[in-house]
């Protein structure tokens, strides 16, 4: 672990120090591509309870003073507005408004947060953050001894409150709490990735098989792999980063503005005015086939009998029962224009959709309207 330091730790940031003086980095737990196969997890998830091992995922604790150490300025997020057990989606830019990473970032206390990152890009968030954080701040990589795992499905509220207590049922979406649970108090958030009642639960690693076991042993959950994480977050048009988005892809491009405060400074925000006011040379479109047949990474795709860009993600749709998938291009297609995705010999037809592809998903089930 690193870290830098002018300010006192304070007591979450000594109980992962303390961890990390005893535990051995976690390994061995590398999300399979399917279990009892990829339509069978996914229709799991839509109807149960899927339990997902992403212990791979990066975490920095971060302990600073919003006005004096900079940290608002990485983010595209307002982090003043947030309030203590609030978690926020936005992104990290470089000057160009290109795309460092997404990430989730909880607001522990008034001055304590937990960024959460993508497992590819956490080295070089963790450059980055320490770059350009100044003033009095304390910044910790805890990626190696905090685990993670996923729980998502209509079912996962009732599993856990089983497991966790009532209190989970309290938990509004994109907030966080604190439960004991195995002996540990851990952070779950109400947070996830495929359109249904999901949460996040960070534990400290020697405990991540025990609580796999548990979670396992209710009848009502089945674990699931890379490969159904992909057709359900597909399935709900969220960008995979390193295939959808990366550093040389804009928020804008990327139809993701809604994740940007325009209201407040970050590094790539003059990039992004420019291009705002300009115009996107390239856009994100979503895409349903005509067919099961699924468009795949690179295909081509035909507008007008012209190639005006690639596909990024695209699969079969399990809750759908079509090919779906997203692409780029350099046109502006409507909504219901005809496309064609082509590889060599392979065409398939598709219209222009709007996202999510899946609309029934249960990850506001009770919330006020």
């Amino acid at each position: 672990m690193e870290e830098s330091s002018t300010l006192p730790a304070t007591p979450l940031f000594e109980q992962h120090r303390n961890l990390g003086a005893k535990l051995a980095p976690f390994g061995g737990w590398l999300m399979p591509i399917q279990y009892s196969g990829i339509i069978d997890e996914h229709n799991w998830v839509r109807k149960n309870s899927g339990l997902f091992d992403i212990c791979h995922m990066g975490e920095f604790m971060v302990q600073a003073d919003l006005a004096k150490a900079n940290l608002g300025n990485l983010v595209t997020i307002n982090l003043e507005g947030m309030p203590q057990g609030a978690c926020r989606y936005g992104f990290m830019l470089n000057e160009q408004g290109g795309i460092i990473d997404d990430l989730l970032v909880y607001r522990i206390d008034s001055a304590e947060w937990m960024i959460v990152v993508n497992a590819a890009a956490s080295d070089g968030d963790f450059a980055h953050l320490k770059e350009h954080l100044t003033g009095a701040m304390r910044i910790e990589n805890i990626s190696q001894v905090l685990g993670k795992l996923d729980l998502q499905g209509p079912l996962s509220a009732d599993v856990l409150e089983d497991l966790a207590g009532p209190g989970i049922k309290s938990l509004k979406y994109y907030t966080f709490g604190y439960f004991d649970i195995l002996g540990e108090r851990i952070i779950i958030s109400r947070t996830g990735y495929t359109g249904e009642m999901g949460y996040e639960l960070y534990m400290p690693n020697n405990k991540i098989p025990q609580l796999w076991e548990k979670l396992l042993n209710d009848q009502r959950v089945k674990p699931i792999g890379l490969g159904a994480r992909d057709t359900l977050r597909l399935e709900m048009g969220y960008s995979l980063y390193g295939q959808d988005i990366d550093k040389n892809t804009t928020p804008l491009e990327a139809g993701l503005s809604n994740f940007i405060d325009w209201n407040k400074e970050f590094i790539g925000k003059g990039s992004l005015l420019k291009q705002k006011q300009n115009g996107v040379l390239r856009r994100m479109i979503c895409f349903l086939a005509d067919s099961r047949r699924s468009p795949r990474h690179n295909y081509r795709i035909i507008y007008k009998d012209k190639d005006v860009g690639a596909v990024t993600s695209g699969s079969f749709s399990p809750s759908l029962g079509f090919g779906i998938g997203m692409g780029y291009v350099k046109d502006e297609i409507s909504l219901g224009e005809q496309i064609i995705l082509s590889e060599n010999s392979i065409s398939i037809n598709a219209k222009v959709t709007a996202k999510p592809f899946y609309k029934n998903g249960s990850a506001k089930s009770g919330e006020k309207k």
